[in-house]
């Protein structure tokens, strides 16, 4: 009994890691052990919705790693100083409270069910149920907290390389309202599952590693024609390189106004952002046209030395082209200023990446590696008779196309 109400005590008195108590596990835990003096429908009561929150959580074989990966994956002065690795310069009361804090958390998550149950004031009055209860086991603990003993070295390293709070836990965000929010399901694509545009992926994979190396780099356009992986691509790096510290935000184009607002909640962490503009295109200039023009170069709100500006388009100059426009207009003295606004967009991207549809040879030779990959077997002739049918079917070969096909054969 005193062993729990010594831990019930530790987790109260948390400070730099408070906000761990904010998170659903360690909260009913608490509540939990708080209930230990309550009356015995009070306590009965914590210690189911404790259970059913393990239950929902897939946690109840390992609560150990629930508690302390709410540490990791906690926002606080000492993970965003160790995400820079400059925690050393927090002084010894800061990191004696982190310490402190990381014990108790620890601690806390081996308390076996047992234990908790045998502390409750009155256990006489529990004997009934007691022993039909369900119970949870520990578990091992993340594993940056295994072998823990007072140093804060592995627990430090994690943060180094994952970053803090949620850009710890997520690889991908997303704009929304005005705030950055996690992308739960990521697509988990990697670079080993393209087949083609080598020379394309490469470009954009070296700009990438010398962005993260600190060396010069390019805001990158992606463009051509459809179903060719230029989205793909940007979301492959962004796997590619997460434990670098690499992280995703995606800005929908409606919102690049929000740019601003954007760069003052990335530009002081101390991971590296790809913001990620997918499927931009303008049919005319507009507010969104020339903040983005503001935002590549030239604007007072730029973005950080911290993040790159990665866009996809269709169209090589992103704003739609007519013929009109390059005729004399009897409203427009200045044609050539008129095109030189419209291409100036486009022009702000340091490097361009062409993706084309491929040819016969390429387009099969892509299907013929996704059906091996996926291990379907079939004769050649039928393969690629068939990957040809499929492709008059949708008007045209594209990497998106042989996928579309080589997933048909399953059903």
């Amino acid at each position: 009994m005193e062993k729990v109400m010594k831990i019930r005590l530790e987790l109260a008195s948390l400070s730099v890691f408070r906000g761990v108590m904010s998170r659903s596990v360690p909260a009913a835990f608490y509540e939990l052990l708080c209930a230990l003096d309550k009356p015995p429908e009070e306590f009965l009561r914590a210690y189911g919705n404790f259970f059913s929150l393990l239950c929902e959580r897939g946690c109840a074989d390992s609560l150990a790693r629930a508690m302390t990966e709410t540490a990791l994956f906690d926002d606080n002065c000492f993970t965003r100083a160790a995400a820079e690795g400059r925690e050393k310069e927090l002084g010894e009361n800061i990191i004696n409270a982190a310490r402190h804090d990381c014990a108790a958390i620890l601690s806390a998550s081996k308390l076996e069910a047992q234990e908790v149950l045998g502390a409750y004031h009155d256990p006489i009055r529990l004997e009934g149920v007691r022993y039909g209860l369900p119970v949870w086991s520990c578990g091992e603990a993340a594993e940056a907290f295994e072998g823990f003993d007072g140093s804060m070295d592995a627990i430090s390293a994690y943060y180094r390389k994952n970053g803090c709070g949620m850009f710890a836990r997520y690889r991908a965000f997303v704009w929304r309202e005005g705030d950055i929010r996690p992308i739960e399901n990521y697509d988990a694509v990697s670079l080993e599952d393209f087949t083609g545009y080598e020379r394309q992926r490469k470009k954009v994979l070296d700009n990438t590693e010398a962005f993260l190396d600190g060396k010069t780099c390019n805001n990158c356009l992606l463009y051509g024609d459809m179903g060719t992986g230029k989205s793909s691509t940007v979301k492959a790096i962004g796997n590619h390189f997460r434990d670098r510290g690499l992280r995703l935000v995606e800005m929908p184009k409606e919102r690049l106004m929000d740019f601003p607002l954007l760069v003052d909640k990335i530009a002081k962490l101390p991971m590296r952002f790809i913001i990620f503009i997918d499927d931009l295109s303008f049919q005319h200039q507009d507010q969104s046209f020339t903040s983005l023009k503001a935002v590549l170069e030239g604007g007072l709100a730029a973005r950080p030395a911290n993040a790159l500006i990665y866009a996809t388009s269709n169209r090589r100059h992103i704003v739609r082209e007519k013929l009109s426009d390059r005729s004399m207009s009897v409203d427009d003295v200045n044609t050539r200023d008129n095109m030189q606004e419209t291409l100036s967009l486009s022009d702000r991207f340091g490097l361009a990446v062409c993706f084309t549809v491929p040819g016969k040879k390429e387009y099969l030779e892509i299907v013929r590696a996704m059906a091996a990959d996926k291990g379907i077997k079939i004769e050649d002739s039928e393969l690629v008779g068939g990957a040809e049918r499929f492709a008059l079917t949708r008007g045209g070969r594209s990497p998106r196309c042989a996928k579309q096909y080589v997933e048909s054969l399953f059903c």
